[in-house]
């Protein structure tokens, strides 16, 4: 960018700050801003382990309540949850700018107990469609979005590291929610292995309700409508259809990978095993990643964990067969960087969008994400259907958004403060 223009605009984004970004005015740390991720990893760990659980549902309800449903059919059930989890967030974010998180995050919780509650007793496909994907997803767009709007009214150049922490609810999260599922509901029955879930959403959605607090006034000002006329700025909009593009790529192997396993020959165990270690795997990249970030730049390492993300894709789980070393070594790295990108991505909007309008600008980024999320599962089983139950078109398709992605968040930090690769950003 030519001239004086480039001058402005560079300054406040090479470093990892927001566009509004005032150092002091961040605590970075602190009793207060830490119990605020500890409630925030309270509160992200009943959705976002459903969410990273969704390939275990899918399994169990193929085998069992829906069995003669078509993989892509009952993908729709689950792929609408992550969805809904994302698209209301365009309402979700302005609402927190505007009135604050309790008011977002109380209904969200009641909602998201009385969804697997209504779960547990849906035995039709009409009914898991309209307990889990459709009040299931809308309660949990409600806690995710002004859960980590929240976070970032408390942290600035430490941003990924707090948001990174407080999104390891989802790797927990999808773990325990998968043990539970494979011990306890062939013992108890499936509709008992819900409702423990259900019980633990409560407590911790109890504990979230009284831990997060914002920081910031009110932004009245914005209002707290809809609004995706952000998207005209080239730098957000880029950003958007990277996130779209990486959210879209997250969730073909996490929904496939336990159908795949069985597809070679392994045991449902084993298959569950493989999702078990993608999510525990999540947990340090969601973590260590995001520290890593703080300091060479959000954009920058999202170049690289998408880049990674594709290549393990193509070149390991693509030739893997019925290799069990293979898969597990796939589900460990996989897991790490995927984890990785999953937690640097909400932080990347925060880059170009001031910190009063984070909420309703990571709601917009996900409501547009969520179209990816939606069609993902669906696209992903009609590609099996149509390679007749083979998985590598699957597996080529997904690789391949994945290095589409990359593509785009290399585009937008072009965007935003040109070649110089030495620029952390």
């Amino acid at each position: 960018m030519p001239g004086k223009k480039a001058e402005k605009l560079e300054a406040p984004l090479s470093p990892n700050s927001s566009i509004d970004c005032n150092d002091c005015d961040y605590p970075e740390g602190g009793y207060r801003a830490w119990l605020v991720v500890l409630g925030a990893w309270c509160m992200l760990l009943p959705p976002m382990g459903l969410l990273n659980g969704l390939g275990i549902l899918q399994a169990w309800t193929f085998e069992h309540q829906l069995h003669g449903y078509s993989e892509s059919s009952i993908g729709w059930i689950f792929s609408t949850y992550g969805f809904f989890v994302f698209a209301a967030g365009a309402q979700a974010g302005p609402i927190f700018d505007t009135y604050g998180v309790q008011i977002a995050i109380i209904p969200g919780s009641i909602g998201l107990v009385v969804s697997l509650i209504c779960f547990s007793f849906s035995t039709e496909y009409y009914q898991m469609f309209l307990s889990f994907s459709i009040l299931g997803g809308l309660s949990g767009s409600t806690l995710y979005t002004p859960v980590i709007a929240c976070v970032g009214h408390w942290f600035n150049q430490r941003r990924a590291f707090a948001t990174g922490v407080a999104l390891t609810a989802g790797g927990f999260g999808g773990a325990i929610f998968s043990v539970i599922i494979l011990f306890a509901a062939p013992t108890i029955g499936f509709e008992w292995a819900i409702r423990i879930y259900a019980l633990l959403t409560v407590l911790l959605c109890t504990c979230g309700c009284f831990l997060l607090r914002t920081r910031l006034p009110p932004n009245t000002k914005a209002g707290a409508s809809v609004d995706f006329r952000a998207l005209r700025d080239v730098r957000y909009a880029i950003t958007v259809l990277a996130i779209f593009l990486i959210e879209f790529s997250f969730m073909i192997p996490f929904s496939y990978i336990p159908s795949y396993a069985r597809h070679v020959g392994l045991d449902s165990e084993m298959s569950w095993l493989l999702t078990i270690i993608i999510s525990l795997s999540g947990i340090p990249g969601r973590s260590i990643t995001g520290l890593v970030a703080d300091r060479i730049g959000r954009f920058n390492s999202l170049v690289v964990t998408s880049l990674i993300c594709s290549a393990l894709t193509l070149a390991l789980w693509l030739p893997a067969g019925n290799d069990l070393k293979a898969l597990i070594c796939y589900a460990i790295f996989f897991g790490y960087w995927c984890g990785a990108g999953f937690s640097l991505a909400p932080v990347s909007v925060s880059q170009v969008c001031d910190t009063a309008d984070y909420g309703k600008r990571n709601g917009t980024a996900y409501t547009v994400a969520s179209i990816g999320t939606l069609i993902s599962i669906p696209v992903g089983g009609a590609i099996i259907e149509r390679a007749g139950g083979d998985y590598w078109g699957v597996i080529v398709f997904g690789g391949g958004l994945y290095f589409a992605s990359m593509m785009a968040f290399f585009a937008a930090r072009v965007i935003c403060v040109g070649w110089n690769l030495r620029i952390i950003f």
